[in-house]
């Protein structure tokens, strides 16, 4: 009897060890693995954090995009910047030598992706594959903006952007459509009423807000936490340019109903006019681009842009905006090397800076510099005769970008105020003769300057 009840004991003893040993396991694994960041990977031993949803989806949205050919490229700008920080390491880091996961596995809801459209050959067949996959997918479509104009073609809808959850992560995938001037735009991703609002939280999406455009990049292919991806190769230009990429569309209807109550110009001056305008134009945003100086389409160019979505065949000039403070003392030399002569020079740039040069077929170029006050902007006008000083006052505004004469370009994002401040509430009446010093109803007097200045102020040639 005392034998069996040793033996009763023992066995309870061994039971109770084996209990506490399993308790240890799973608490290191469940608790303290977790709160120090680390997860035991299934497939991969030890490796950290490999087993994060965030990963887990990441890795399914990057086989699936492999198998079906689709050279999808990451921009979401949390992991951007993480890799950034660390670009040269990463981008020796060879495939499959990854022992920790630093970038996908960093917990939020959303990662982001982005695809050249023309470049996708079955978007259906990856859209059925990627639910075969476990993805549940949302895909977002609108009317092409470029062919609003155009009756037969106006209601053709593209897709702009798609939602792909796995889990409670989700794969954002923006849609970049190719535009003339060599850049890359998508659309508003715009929630229909039929739409599950918390499928995902969409206000946290970081691309789709509005309309946006970008250079398009180049790309390089690297090994982002064991999976091979394709990234900008100049991380830090596309990071710069996702909070400066809003993009207005030209008014395409709205022009067409213009053109139909005030016919259009096309005499052989006007369309040797507006072609000289558009050189001129095109040359001029090259040579400031060079310059890195920010620059946006004023007065009659803004006002052609937005009201017939084109350039005002009577204007005789073309009109450029520039911030006084991104003015660089080489710009006048810079356009003169391109041949543009200096044709006129009123105001310092402490006060009232314009500038004129000389295009070919008599087409000059003004760029007008823009000092900001507490509550408004300006920039100023001078009376070569009198000296006299003028300015012209505008709300203040931000830049966005818009396409004018196949090209990527900035125009005042509050448009329609500048617009109004410069041309008033009639701005959609054409008026041949206009005034500098009187017309606009933005001008204000702003003294005179002292004779003994004129000859620094005013240089005309």
């Amino acid at each position: 009897m005392s034998r069996i009840n040793k033996n009763v004991i023992l066995a309870l003893l061994t039971l109770t060890s084996s209990a506490f040993l399993l308790f240890q396991l799973y608490y290191y694994k469940h608790y303290i693995s977790a709160k120090n960041g680390a997860g035991v990977s299934k497939s991969k031993g030890n490796r950290i954090g490999f087993d994060s949803t965030q990963w887990r989806a990441v890795k399914k949205f990057v086989m699936l995009t492999s198998s079906q050919n689709v050279p999808v490229f990451l921009i979401d700008p949390l992991i951007l910047e993480l890799i950034n920080k660390d670009f040269e390491q990463v981008k020796n880091i060879s495939h499959g030598s990854t022992s920790e996961c630093k970038f996908f596995c960093v917990p939020r809801d959303f990662t982001a992706f982005a695809l050249r459209y023309h470049l996708w050959k079955n978007e259906e067949g990856w859209f059925r594959t990627a639910e075969n996959m476990g993805f549940q997918c949302l895909k977002f479509e609108s009317k092409d903006p470029r062919l609003d104009g155009i009756d037969s073609l106006s209601g053709t809808e593209i897709p702009l952007h798609y939602i792909c959850r796995l889990a409670n992560h989700a794969i954002h995938l923006v849609v970049f459509h190719e535009r003339s001037g060599n850049y890359l735009w998508h659309g508003h991703l715009r929630l229909k009423g039929r739409v599950d609002r918390k499928f995902v939280p969409f206000r946290k999406l970081q691309f789709g807000r509005y309309p946006g455009a970008f250079d398009r990049p180049e790309l390089q292919q690297i090994t982002v936490d064991g999976l091979e991806v394709l990234i900008p190769k100049d991380p830090v230009h596309f990071l710069e340019e996702i909070p400066h990429s809003r993009f207005i569309e030209c008014r395409y209807k709205e022009a067409r109903a213009f053109f139909q109550q005030y016919l259009d110009d096309n005499t052989v001056e006007a369309m040797a006019f507006r072609k000289s305008a558009k050189e001129l134009l095109q040359l001029a945003a090259r040579t400031l681009k060079k310059l890195g100086v920010r620059f946006w389409l004023s007065s009659g160019t803004c006002l052609g842009w937005y009201r017939q979505c084109n350039i005002i065949p009577y204007s005789k000039d073309v009109d450029l905006g520039i911030f006084i403070q991104d003015y660089k003392s080489d710009i006048i030399s810079a356009f003169q090397d391109v041949g543009l002569p200096l044709k006129h020079k009123f105001g310092k740039v402490e006060d009232s800076l314009e500038l004129s040069f000389q295009g070919k077929d008599d087409v000059k170029l003004d760029i007008f510099f823009f000092y900001e006050e507490t509550d408004h902007m300006w920039n100023g006008g001078t009376q070569a005769k009198t000296g006299k000083k003028f300015k012209y006052l505008f709300p203040k505004f931000t830049l966005c970008w818009t396409e004018f004469v196949d090209m990527k370009i900035h125009v005042p994002c509050e448009t329609i105020d500048y617009i109004e401040a410069n041309y008033g509430k009639t701005w959609k009446i054409p008026v041949k003769t206009w005034d500098w010093k009187r017309s606009p109803p933005n001008v204000r007097p702003n003294g005179v300057w002292p004779i003994s200045e004129w000859d620094e102020v005013i240089q005309l040639y």
